[in-house]
């Protein structure tokens, strides 16, 4: 062979160049859940944007709002990659975190699709329980409230009747009054 001859391969058949995101498919643990694909038409982002805020700052111990808007970004997309999802967010929450992330995030978007008005079902029980507390809650301030109406009343009548007791009669004496004798 010629010394002059130079044997030259694409970026494909180069190793070093190899698809980074492939690799780390094949590296990384996901949730069975994410393997089920999610049509985020069907989900209302808005109810779920706070639940991620929420969580996001507990992982991180703060707000990040850049982490949070590029997760509400990648779920802008109508069919979202669950695993790409949490590969990307790996170096921002970390590689268990970012599992555990996703691994709550991913049924709850399912759960939305599945509902009617895109709202996961946790989300759905999670609101009746609230309004059934602040109606047992309504209904002790009522009872309360109604106590001490009632004690206030009893405590006023018990007033009045003690008042009336301690008080002589009032009504007029006749005095005997000396008048001269005729």
């Amino acid at each position: 062979m010629d010394a002059g001859f130079l044997r030259r391969t694409s970026a494909e058949q180069d190793n070093r160049f190899s698809n980074k995101q492939k690799k780390l498919l094949k590296q990384l643990k996901f949730a069975e859940c994410l393997e089920k694909k999610v049509d985020m038409s069907k989900v209302n982002l808005e109810v779920i944007k706070p639940w991620i805020t929420k969580r996001v700052t507990e992982i991180l111990g703060f707000e990040d709002d850049a982490v949070i808007e590029f997760i509400f970004n990648q779920l802008e997309v109508k069919n979202p990659d669950s695993k790409m999802m949490q590969i990307n967010l790996t170096g921002f929450l970390n590689g268990k975190n970012a599992r555990e992330f996703m691994g709550e995030l991913w049924p709850l978007l399912l759960s939305a699709q599945e509902n009617i008005a895109g709202i996961p079902s946790a989300f759905l029980e999670l609101k009746k329980e609230e309004i059934k507390q602040r109606q047992i809650e309504q209904e002790k301030l009522a009872s309360l409230k109604k106590q001490d109406e009632d004690k206030d009343k009893r405590d006023k009548e018990e007033k009045e009747s003690s008042r009336e007791k301690r008080e002589p009669s009032r009504s007029p004496r006749r005095r005997k009054s000396r008048s001269p004798s005729p």
